[in-house]
């Protein structure tokens, strides 16, 4: 069989976060980010999405068994980000604007090396629920 077949994973993490750059005055700071720039920092209830895409191998059936896929996760995501503040808990956004863009970039490569090659992935991540983002595209 040769045909290819997405599976999804849903997951979820809250985290809170401070969208700012630090080469900004705290004016220019509010003028770009909004609410989200504000010093004491807010938090999301986030929606994460893995999509993984391959041809399901002959002997399972599995595109990549779930199970691993969720272990996965939570070790990987849910360990780092879970009930965290990113900007001051975590190494990947300490010099990092914590933006859902730059998040999902982060999730993909965290999860990237421990998925099989021959396999597609991508990352959907909302932030709230009509503000998502994936990566790639």
């Amino acid at each position: 069989m040769s045909n290819k077949v997405s599976v999804f994973r849903k997951e979820h993490f809250n985290a809170a976060h401070r969208l700012y750059n630090p080469k900004w005055d705290d004016a220019a700071n509010e003028k770009v980010f909004g609410k989200c720039a504000l010093p004491h920092y807010h938090g999301h209830n986030y929606e994460l999405d893995v999509k993984v895409t391959g041809v399901p191998n002959p002997d399972t059936g599995y595109v990549i068994d779930m199970k691993e896929l969720s272990d996965l996760v939570k070790r990987e995501i849910h360990e780092r980000f879970d009930h965290k503040n990113l900007n001051v808990d975590t190494e990947e956004f300490k010099n990092l604007n914590p933006t859902a863009e730059n998040i999902s970039i982060v999730i993909y490569n965290l999860l990237r090396p421990h998925i099989d090659d021959k396999l597609g992935l991508q990352i959907r991540l909302y932030e709230t629920p009509r503000n998502f983002v994936e990566y790639p595209v």
